[in-house]
């Protein structure tokens, strides 16, 4: 009878962990639901000046944008991460993400472009230790700016795996030498359904708009309208196709309306017209997709480095690796889309080994066409 009794008790003690703990998780999911990041379509956003002077792109100067998906400066080169085949959740200690913010600001200013588009920018995140990077490299740049944010990611708690990822506030962020006249988030279709969806990424189009000038400084009437994205990397297809589809109306309404387009940032997909064999799809990878240039008009330009990695895999650290022997995979994954009535003169990735995040900068130059 003691025996009974005492594996009456364990079962029911047992029975009440296992409730807890649903009764625990059930409450977080009703918690982060309640409070699940819902951005409209549409949201105007503010604009941080430190230009003295008003300064415009002009017609027939060329001017340069650099582009770069910064790992929310903890996937340098020491870095693996659990999504991509590797192991780790935290990648990097608090030195490591100054360190890492630090040097991609270093590069910034080396290059020192008109205009530079950044994704996976944190902005107290647990994953970067509460670093506000938006702001941290706005102050290491080099000259006055103008700059605008969006969130595309915002959740208080990813519960998964363990260790947890913990709170994100991530998201683009945009600097300009051009006074910025308008700043814009455009929310992009989310192809995760309830309860993934609640800590999932919410992705958008951020455009800065900026007047443009003829040769002796007269306004045109149009705009430079530029685009800055991170489209979607973990769905099954249908994410993606949805986005480029609005991606693609968007570009081309702005275009009707006379103005120059440029986007650019990180596709997570290789444009259909670049030439990727130079670095073969391995298996057990996560494979990026592919951008469908078909599904535009013909004028349209859609530019990559086919010869330089813009990315590599996260399946393990970079840094100490053979990589003539222990091979990576890399990706074409960054680029720029760019209206007819601009001339690209440019375009390169700037190789960098990976040291500070998992992608490199891309750099493009171009010129506004009369």
């Amino acid at each position: 009878m003691k025996k009974d009794n005492v594996l009456k008790k364990l079962i029911k003690i047992l029975v009440g962990i296992v409730l807890f703990f649903v009764a625990s998780f059930s409450a977080l999911i009703l918690f982060l639901t309640i409070f699940e990041y819902r951005p409209q379509e549409t949201t105007f956003l503010e604009i941080f000046s430190t230009l003295e002077d008003e300064n415009y792109p002009k017609v027939g100067k060329t001017f340069s944008i650099l582009s770069w998906n910064i790992g929310y400066g903890a996937l340098g080169d020491n870095a693996d991460f659990f999504m991509d085949g590797g192991k780790s959740v935290n990648t990097s200690d608090k030195e490591r993400v100054e360190l890492n913010v630090q040097k991609i600001s270093e590069v910034v200013n080396k290059h020192n472009p008109d205009i530079c588009l950044m994704q996976e920018m944190d902005r107290n995140s647990t994953r970067s230790y509460k670093t506000d990077e938006y702001r941290e490299i706005l102050n290491n740049l080099s000259g006055n700016f103008d700059s605008s944010f969006a969130y595309n990611y915002k959740t208080f708690f990813v519960p998964y795996p363990i260790p947890p990822i913990g709170k994100v506030n991530a998201g683009l962020g945009t600097f300009s030498k051009f006074t910025i006249g308008q700043a814009v988030r455009t929310s992009l279709p989310c192809p995760f359904k309830w309860p993934s969806r609640v800590v999932n990424l919410k992705r958008c189009l951020m455009t800065d708009r900026m007047k443009v000038v003829d040769e002796n400084g007269q306004d045109t009437g149009k705009e430079l309208v530029v685009i800055n994205l991170h489209l979607e990397a973990y769905d099954s297809g249908e994410g993606k196709i949805a986005q480029a589809n609005l991606l693609k109306n968007y570009l081309k309404e702005e275009y009707q309306k006379g103005n120059y387009v440029i986007a650019g940032g990180d596709f997570n997909q290789s444009f259909s017209n670049i030439n990727i064999s130079k670095f073969p799809v391995m298996e057990g990878i996560w494979v990026s997709g592919v951008f469908d240039i078909n599904e535009f008009e013909k004028n349209w330009q859609f530019v990559m480095d086919k010869d330089t990695p813009s990315c590599r895999s996260l399946d393990r650290p970079y840094k100490g690796a053979d990589t003539s022997v222990d091979k990576f995979q890399y990706y074409v994954i960054d680029g720029f889309i760019v209206s007819p009535n601009i001339k690209v003169e440019y375009m390169k990735v700037q190789d960098y080994s990976f040291e500070n995040s998992d992608h490199n900068p891309v750099i493009l130059k171009a010129v506004l066409l009369k």
